[in-house]
């Protein structure tokens, strides 16, 4: 391991509450393609698997933050085990309403329970911020390897899921992202040196952390790129299909995910200045670029080799864009509601995906998978759009003006306490 990710893990703790979160985070992988696998084959009706689907990544999107608001009040282990254990509970009654075929609305209601599901990532990152705050170059090599673990768990996920409900039963898959849930979630808990300090209402900023305009323009260009992931499975999938090698589309998108995790390695190795909003901007605009090749090669080629190439590169824009969002987060959010905070991208990847998934779609239905190609391409531009004009909530201030005390000579005041500097009446 390069030296800055050894450096990361000499504190104690550090290994197991990575490999913990590892665990846990394998369910966002799997339980989507596992339920659409699962009822496909038990039913033969995809658009019942794509809306189930599509309910538990939208109830994630919608309880997830409430969670991790929850566990920046109380902590991890008070607010994490009740929420799986319930959101368990509702993937059970899901594998079994759909194993015995009951009525649709049962399927529904158990999916949208299912979102209880906690933000494993989030719990991870919030204890990496704890341990590392004040040193924003270990904290850098620390969300960079975060990224990779996700990008593992994206590579690793779908093969599992699909592998299992297809060679041994339907029900595998999205079973399998059950336990993996709850032996990560139970491990993370089980950890409490490591655990963030909760903090009490009275120390809670009042309202949500989207107060904060800098998140408001993180979360809005983070639908725009969940839209991006969205699309590029659906139309990657259809486009396999129309080539004659669906079986294929895992491995292509596999490659996808491992040009983001091989970005993530080498970013985390590197030792940056000046802004993440400069650098977060510019990743934004180099993956709404990368969209544009994609729909050349697939309709001038036909080729998924080539297709998988170009993917490849998409991937390396990826993590290092993620890897600066979370910094900007801990920058513009206020420490209290650092959880919930870094909780809301993730449900802004969430609806973006849920979005970007039905639009390719409805396109591939209509104009065929080498055209659906341009609805990543779209979503891409908008990010960039979005982000841009964003952009001078998220950069920094200018230098003080040479008419300060400090300029002058006069010494000034002692910096306020982190927490009064996180006040959220002062966040961008």
């Amino acid at each position: 391991m390069p030296s800055p990710y050894r450096a990361i893990f000499g504190r104690p703790g550090t290994r197991s509450f990575s490999a913990a979160g590892l665990l846990g985070r394998m369910t966002l992988s799997m339980t989507g393609i596992g339920v659409v696998t699962m009822v496909s084959q038990l039913t033969g009706r995809y658009g019942l698997a794509g809306a189930l689907s599509a309910t538990i990544a939208l109830s994630a999107a919608l309880i997830g933050p409430q969670i991790s608001r929850l566990v920046d009040r109380h902590g991890q282990r008070r607010v994490l085990r009740p929420a799986t254990l319930v959101s368990l509970a509702a993937i059970a009654g899901l594998l079994l309403s759909a194993q015995q075929r009951w009525a649709d609305w049962t399927l529904f209601c158990f999916a949208a329970c299912a979102g209880c599901v906690p933000s494993v990532g989030s719990m991870v990152r919030a204890r990496w911020a704890e341990l590392y705050r004040g040193s924003p170059r270990e904290l850098h090599t620390a969300y960079s390897w975060e990224s990779i673990v996700d990008e593992m768990c994206f590579i690793l996920g779908p093969i599992l899921s699909i592998g299992l409900s297809t060679a041994w039963f339907p029900e595998a898959g999205p079973l399998l992202a059950a336990v993996f849930l709850a032996a990560g979630v139970f491990w993370l808990t089980a950890q409490r040196t490591t655990e963030p300090v909760p903090h009490p209402r009275e120390q809670q900023a009042k309202g949500s952390a989207l107060r904060s305009r800098g998140l408001r323009v993180l979360v809005g260009t983070f639908v725009a790129t969940g839209a991006i992931f969205g699309a590029i499975d659906v139309v990657t999938v259809a486009f396999a299909q129309e080539q004659g090698h669906k079986a294929a589309a895992s491995l292509v998108l596999a490659v996808y995910a491992l040009g983001s995790c091989v970005a993530g390695a080498v970013f985390g190795l590197l030792h940056l200045s000046g802004h993440p909003a400069r650098r977060w901007l510019a990743g934004v605009a180099a993956m709404a670029v990368s969209m544009a090749p994609l729909q050349a090669v697939a309709s001038l080629t036909g080729s998924l080799t080539l297709l998988a190439a170009a993917l490849f590169l998409a991937g390396l824009s990826i993590a290092p864009t993620m890897v600066t969002t979370m910094a900007l987060v801990e920058e513009h959010v206020p420490r209290a509601q650092l959880t919930e905070g870094m909780t809301w991208t993730s449900t802004g990847l969430a609806v973006g995906v849920a979005l970007g998934s039905s639009a390719a779609g409805w396109v591939v239905d209509a104009a065929g998978a080498d055209q659906a190609y341009l609805v990543p391409l779209t979503a891409g531009v908008l990010a960039a759009l979005i982000a841009l004009a964003g952009y001078r909530r998220l950069r920094p201030r200018s230098a003080p003006a040479p008419s300060t005390p400090a300029a002058r000579g006069i010494p000034s005041p002692a910096k306020a306490p982190a927490d009064e500097r996180h006040d959220p009446s002062r966040t961008n």
